[in-house]
């Protein structure tokens, strides 16, 4: 994976860590101002997990980053998004997968992992791109639980 640059999140905390990973996945987004996209069709998915806290774990981390891949690329790699029903659904446009509906449920599955470990870590920022040309980034509102 190349080596990329991505918009910072301003923050107080102590430690910020950052996992890339990638994965590929199939989707349609069900609605006709879809245009093409309602067909069945895949992507090679990059990601970019921002956390950050102020406190570590017994082995000296925030969140191992393998449990990041773990999480994400173990679920969605070599899927139809829309197989997902947990995630997503054909029947509510705020849950349809989207580019933007996925870097925030991205957020949303990192969150409530990170709610079990204990040391108030965040997920701050998800960044997934979907083509070469064009991605999205979901910050969740301070204050806010994704």
């Amino acid at each position: 994976m190349m080596q990329q640059i991505y918009p910072t999140v301003n923050h107080s905390y102590a430690y910020e860590l950052n996992k890339d990973m990638q994965f590929a996945a199939a989707h349609y987004i069900p609605a006709d101002e879809a245009g093409k996209c309602r067909k069945l069709h895949g992507h090679t998915y990059f990601a970019n997990i921002t956390v950050a806290g102020d406190t570590l774990d017994s082995a000296g981390f925030l969140v191992n980053f393998s449990k990041l891949k773990q999480l994400i690329h173990e679920r969605f790699d070599h899927s139809v998004l829309n197989d997902d029903a947990e995630s997503f659904s054909a029947d509510d446009p705020d849950r349809f997968p989207t580019t933007e509906v996925v870097a925030r449920t991205i957020c949303e599955i990192v969150q409530r992992y990170l709610d079990q470990l204990g040391n108030n870590a965040r997920c701050l920022q998800v960044y997934l791109r979907e083509t070469p040309t064009s991605y999205c980034m979901y910050r969740p509102k301070a204050g806010t639980r994704p």
